[in-house]
């Protein structure tokens, strides 16, 4: 089995990502990634003006990734998400009015608002979770691929992770464990660098955590996180493989957030000129030239898109300060423990 770590060089004109996908298909991606970014811009300034209150962990400039790997996921298969999971969540099916009501601590949000930013879950749409531990979503994600398999079910199991979490102990007891027992799992390493503040050129004795992949004798993918094309052709090997009963595999996307480790980072450990470099590379307009340029959209088509997505973020911001406020007397609803004598 060659498990090297590879990427993948096929000229556009023929790529599977566009000759199998329909124009309404690409318009959803484009529409999704469009969601996830206006999302968080609304979080953000919600944030400032102190609507809202805790930290939270913006994904802005990684929306390629985050609807790339879920695009072509069905209901039924499930995902893991992260400290940095609107994106995720949004990918997989969420409405962005209940994340803004979890935002807000509404009773209307996804865990009734007492999750907040990292804590959002919908089991509706195949979202086990994000998760506030680094790492703490490996070994969720591989106790439900063993699920699956226990089930004979042919869906898979895809698991959100970022750098900083491959140094984590769960991250190689988690992929040993699936490639043990060949589970349907896809691990999703989102390299956007630095692990908080920490660049993994510090962190790391390897140049990449694809580089990983052979130790545990699984495929090891490297691809552009900023082109969806790149992220969604690699995960639809990987999804086809783990459906098949052939094993996990590791998907590596390259890719940056142009905002800090969360809400308090000063942004200290980056210079300018690198975040320039990388809002240069920005996923949605390289997205949206695409689109143009192979004549699959014309402006109106990418106009429209925009203007929907614009409309269903306002509308869910403003369910959301609408939103009911929970009661005192509800503080331990829904909180599961048993009082020892």
């Amino acid at each position: 089995m060659n498990s090297s770590p590879k990427k993948a060089t096929i000229g556009k004109n023929q790529r599977p990502f566009y000759a199998n996908n329909s124009a309404a298909a690409l318009k959803e991606a484009l529409r999704k990634m469009h969601l996830v970014r206006m999302f968080e811009e609304m979080a953000e300034d919600s944030y400032i003006r102190g609507l809202t209150h805790g930290t939270m962990h913006l994904s802005i400039g990684q929306e390629a990734s985050a609807v790339g790997i879920t695009m072509g996921l069905r209901k039924t298969d499930y995902i893991t998400s992260t400290h940095r999971g609107h994106g995720h969540c949004i990918g997989k099916g969420a409405e962005a009015k209940y994340m803004f009501a979890e935002f807000f601590g509404k009773e209307e949000g996804y865990c009734k608002g007492r999750g907040g930013s990292m804590h959002i879950a919908d089991p509706e749409t195949g979202n086990l979770g994000a998760n506030g531990i680094v790492g703490g979503g490996l070994p969720l994600a591989t106790g439900a691929a063993l699920a699956i398999k226990q089930q004979k079910r042919d869906d898979v199991a895809v698991c959100f992770f970022g750098d900083g979490a491959s140094n984590e102990g769960a991250f190689h007891e988690s992929l040993n464990l699936a490639a043990v027992w060949k589970l349907p799992v896809v691990y999703v390493c989102e390299n956007n660098g630095y692990g908080m503040s920490v660049s993994t050129d510090r962190s790391m004795s390897v140049p990449n955590v694809a580089d990983r992949a052979p130790a545990y004798n699984m495929p090891g993918v490297i691809v552009d996180g900023n082109n969806i094309a790149d992220v969604a052709e690699a995960m639809a090997v990987a999804t086809e493989r783990a459906r098949r009963g052939e094993g996990p595999t590791l998907i590596e996307c390259k890719t940056y957030r142009t905002r800090g480790h969360s809400r308090s980072d000063r942004n200290k450990y980056r210079t300018k000129e690198e975040i320039e470099e990388w809002k240069a590379r920005d996923p949605i307009p390289l997205f949206e030239k695409e689109l143009l340029d192979m004549g699959i959209f014309v402006q109106a088509d990418i106009d429209a898109v925009l203007a929907n997505a614009k409309a269903e973020i306002e509308d869910g911001f403003n369910f959301a300060r609408g939103g009911t406020d929970p009661v005192p007397e509800d503080v331990t609803r829904d909180v599961y423990a048993r009082e020892i004598a």
